[in-house]
């Protein structure tokens, strides 16, 4: 293996770590929560239930990553 390939494969391997991207998916379900019970702007509570779901999806995929 060239060093090339092995400092993408260590960049990757970052990248994909589930403690970022884990704490991501629960700020976008918090955020789709606080969209939902909000009552000034209807465009917030008209996608409040895609962001959720978008969370929810979004943490489903990370719990699969690495530590």
């Amino acid at each position: 293996m060239s060093a090339i390939e092995s400092s993408a494969r260590r960049v990757t391997r970052r990248l994909f770590r589930r403690g970022y991207w884990e704490t991501l998916a629960t700020l976008l379900i918090g955020a789709g929560v606080v969209m939902l019970c909000q009552p000034f702007l209807m465009a917030l509570y008209t996608y409040s239930f895609v962001t959720i779901l978008a969370g929810v999806v979004m943490f489903a995929v990370v719990t699969k990553f690495p530590d």
